[in-house]
């Protein structure tokens, strides 16, 4: 113990370094975790070096770690977005806007000045924001953001007094545009305490909160889950409405009828935030569900795009800290996730680091910081904390240096990659060009390095004549996945062919 208190006295110990910015509710909750580590070592000496004493944090796993100091940004509201809250979201937002843009205009302001003077450096800039011009700029935000904070206080009054008590829900049209704006600045949201940040939730097929759904107040409701459940996970900026088809039949209604006695419920979450930070959330539901629902016997998991990286960081988290949901697990079916990295993402990346490069644009750079942590883990398909949580800034290690991170063992796992050509057309272009966002190969996590998902061909499936988002409309691909479900791994995959999929119409789409 005496090896911990010297540790969180230390002035250049690991505590004051890592937490000194940490609130104090963080600061008891990780003390109290590293005291119970310590406790356990007893050959610890008592006066040794405080390197000597941190080598000792070797035996702590550096992902756990990473949870225990979890970011300010931590989700605390489990209900979904309101009216009311829509349009106090969306003051905060519009003041948020203008300071970002503030901060752009002023920051090629000082390097229209600074550069031709051979001073654009830290020491100069660091003077500028002393300096008269660097003053008015401060001004300016600290205006726009008081008046922003008033205006979304006053509308939460008028909330709270004005207008009826009873919630209204936001209707389906709003609360589509609300999770294309978590997709593209979700993690700003969060950061802002912006009241549009969607918090991650299960929905049933009606559309209602699990928990509301499953509630005493409604009798005609089932109150207990049991047996197979079946999670669809939506991708990058859409929602759990996103699954819903016109007519009635989307790939939740055809499991539904295919399966009757299996329960297809909706993830909805803040595609925004970084990949991990939703996994790990991902991974207490499903444990916070087969807590409250133990004769749950069978969990499938179906995402598309960002879902099914979501759904593999769960799995991840889950495997390493031994959750019993996932001994439930039977299948994992991913929609054209980009395993190992949207090509979409690296060209934007690539773009701003070159614009980041000219002189007298540069700052236009910072319109690309502006994108979501969430976007830009789609860059490699980084799914652990530990591929971005070293980094300065908003970035991810690059492809050769993110962690390998393998399937989960006794998971039957099943890849649909698409291409936009309607024809079996073999070529380099072909494959990099994919479904528009995602090439065929990164789909069906293939690789030539460590990072290779090795899922046999039979499992895998490529559909041609099918976009990024139709993936989740196709009727090919939903007979697909509801034949691979209703199999439930019964057959044996390992000798068949890589399934191929055509359009009826054998045209080529240019």
């Amino acid at each position: 113990m005496s090896a911990m208190n010297n540790i969180m006295n230390s002035p250049d110990g690991f505590y004051n370094d890592r937490m000194s910015h940490g609130n104090t509710g963080s600061n008891a909750r990780v003390r109290h975790e590293l005291e119970a580590h310590f406790a356990s070592e007893s050959d610890i000496p008592v006066h040794s070096h405080v390197y000597e004493q941190i080598d000792q944090l070797e035996a702590i796993d550096v992902d756990e770690l990473v949870k225990l100091l979890a970011d300010e940004g931590h989700e605390t509201t489990v209900k979904p977005v309101a009216l009311a809250e829509f349009f106090e979201g969306l003051a905060q937002l519009a003041t948020t806007g203008v300071v970002e843009v503030t901060d752009i205009v002023e920051a090629i302001h000082r390097e229209v000045i600074l550069r031709p003077l051979g001073r654009f450096n830290k020491n100069h800039i660091n003077n500028w924001q002393r300096g008269i011009t660097g003053r008015i700029y401060g001004t300016i935000r600290q205006v726009m953001l008081m008046v922003g904070n008033n205006l979304a206080s006053v509308l939460r009054v008028y909330q709270h007094i004005v207008m009826q008590k009873k919630v209204q829900p936001l209707p389906d049209s709003l609360k589509k545009l609300v999770n294309v704006l978590n997709g593209v600045m979700g993690d700003h949201l969060v950061n802002n305490k912006n009241p549009l940040a969607v918090p991650m939730m299960l929905y049933d097929s009606e559309g209602i909160p699990l928990d509301e759904a499953l509630s005493e107040h409604d009798e005609s409701k089932h109150k207990e889950l049991s047996g197979r459940v079946v999670i669809l996970c939506h991708g990058l900026c859409m929602s759990y409405l996103s699954w819903q088809s016109q007519d009635s039949n989307g790939l939740g209604d055809a499991i539904e009828n295919s399966q009757p006695n299996s329960t297809v419920l909706y993830l909805d979450y803040n595609t925004g935030r970084r990949i991990s930070h939703s996994g790990r959330k991902f991974c207490q539901i499903l444990q916070d569900l087969v807590d409250s629902h133990p004769n749950i016997s069978q969990i499938d998991l179906v995402g598309h795009s960002m879902g099914g990286l979501v759904s593999r960081s769960a799995l991840f988290y889950g495997e390493q800290d031994h959750l019993d949901w996932v001994k439930r697990v039977s299948n994992l079916i991913t929609l054209g996730s980009p395993h190992h990295g949207a090509v979409l993402e690296r060209i934007g990346n690539y773009v701003q680091e070159i614009i980041g490069k000219l002189p007298f644009a540069g700052s236009l750079a910072k319109l690309g910081d502006m994108r979501s942590a969430g976007i830009i883990d789609l860059r490699h398909g980084s799914i652990r904390d530990v591929d971005w949580k070293s980094l300065e800034g908003r970035s991810v290690l690059p492809q050769d240096f993110r962690h390998p991170t393998g399937l989960p063992s006794g998971i039957k796992t099943y890849f649909v990659a698409s291409a936009l050509v309607e024809t079996h057309y073999e070529s380099k272009m072909t494959d990099l060009l994919g479904d528009g966002l995602v090439s065929v190969a990164s789909a069906l996590g293939e690789d030539d390095s460590e990072h290779a998902l090795f899922v046999p061909d039979g499992h895998k499936a490529v559909f041609y004549g099918v976009s990024h988002i139709n993936l989740i409309h196709s009727r090919r691909v939903r007979e697909q996945v509801v034949a691979w479900l209703l199999d439930n791994g019964q057959r044996d995959y390992m000798g068949e062919p890589r399934i191929y999929s055509y359009p009826r119409s054998w045209d080529v789409a240019v």
